[in-house]
């Protein structure tokens, strides 16, 4: 009877206990509000007063396609000293100044826009701001005389060697943001719905090529963080459409990159091997982490998913937390340049906290810098707007 007693004592322990922490969860999207408010609304002020600019805008006399084609060059690649008119040769980490990359900045820049503008309009429910981003996403994506086509056929070229390649698709999760603002102010009333179908168009077309075109093959099959950045972007712009096949394919995707990419501690031994590795980790641990959080469903929560060996997202937290923690932890190698620009408010953190219902994680991404100047950076972080993610 005594074992009895105890056995029931325990066991309604630990429902109160359940049912303590599922009432005192924090409310984590306003406390994020609380982090970011005037911040975001300065943001938006200033894109308030932009005017679109696309890559018509931007013309390199190098591209091999025309003035609606998105072009960039390969960020590691230099004039050989030996042969300064032949092909270009790999500097792995070392960004070439004189590239071509004008037209990610101005996708940055439009991503800034309208991820400003989407947030501003969720914490004030004022549709001018709504206004404003569509004047930017019609000019991408519906005016005939600015839009981008739906491809990336020449994105990171090499001089002397390739036109494009199936890496530079990495370029395009700058548009992420652009497709998760559209579905936080799709249902606002100043939305032109014939006009919304006509971007989702774009999109649908830009999910068809990034799945049958070789180059999009190319990326889908990389093996380290390009890999992860292909599912990252392809879910969140089959998100936007509603595309339920093409989300279940990069479930599953993510599950086998999982496999793949993660070493049984939680680290990512691809990007350890490089000359960045401790940006690239937090690179990768970002473009992972938004994947469980555009893809994870009640019946299939990524969050909580684990591999037979017990590899998951929340395994790759827990090895990178320390390190972000406390940078001169490291037990790596420093990376080759931007060493002293990391860590910022790594995405992976708040939505990690969120999930976990983890007021460290929380903590530590609220005092890190929400914003940054330095390109290297701003390339490599995919989500800059948190709270049009936590919705």
């Amino acid at each position: 009877m005594t074992n009895q007693r105890t056995y029931f004592a325990l066991f309604i322990s630990a429902i109160l206990l359940l049912i303590y922490s599922c009432t005192n969860k924090q409310d984590w999207n306003a406390d994020a509000i609380s982090i970011l408010k005037e911040t975001t609304l300065k943001k938006a002020e200033w894109a308030m007063k932009q005017e679109p600019q696309t890559i018509t805008s931007f013309r390199c006399e190098r591209s091999a396609g025309d003035e609606h084609d998105f072009y960039s060059e390969g960020d590691y690649w230099w004039p050989n000293p030996t042969d300064p008119e032949g092909p270009y040769i790999r500097k792995d980490g070392e960004t070439n100044p004189d590239n071509f990359i004008e037209h990610r900045t101005a996708m940055i820049r439009f991503s800034k826009v309208v991820g400003s503008l989407a947030s501003a309009y969720l914490i004030t429910g004022d549709e001018k701001y709504v206004i404003q981003a569509f004047t930017h996403i019609n000019a991408w994506f519906t005016d005939e005389e600015t839009k981008m086509n739906p491809s990336l056929i020449y994105a990171q070229a090499i001089k002397g060697r390739t036109e494009g390649r199936g890496i530079g698709i990495i370029d395009t999760i700058h548009l992420m943001e652009v497709a998760q603002g559209i579905l936080s102010m799709e249902k606002a009333s100043s939305v032109d719905k014939s006009n919304l179908l006509k971007v989702k168009e774009w999109f649908t077309d830009y999910i068809n090529w990034l799945t049958t075109h070789p180059n999009g093959i190319d990326e889908m099959n990389e093996k380290n963080n390009h890999g992860t950045c292909w599912v990252m972007q392809v879910a969140s712009f089959a998100k936007l459409t509603n595309n339920e096949s093409v989300l279940d394919f990069c479930k599953d995707r993510y599950k086998t990159i999982l496999l793949k990419q993660m070493g049984n501690d939680g680290s990512f031994p691809l990007e350890l091997r490089r000359t960045k590795p401790y940006g690239y980790s937090l690179f990768n641990l970002d473009a992972m982490s938004t994947i469980c959080q555009i893809l994870s469903t009640p019946e299939d929560n990524l969050w909580t998913y684990s591999t037979s060996d017990g590899l998951g997202i929340e395994k790759g937290i827990e090895f990178m937390y320390p390190y972000i923690k406390d940078k001169n932890t490291w037990t790596y190698p420093q990376d080759v340049m931007y060493w002293n620009d990391w860590p910022v408010a790594q995405p992976a953190l708040i939505f990690a906290a969120k999930a976990y219902n983890n007021i460290d994680y929380f903590n530590l991404w609220a005092q890190l810098a929400h914003d940054t100047e330095v390109y290297e950076v701003e390339r490599n972080l995919p989500v800059r707007n948190p709270l049009i993610w936590l919705n």
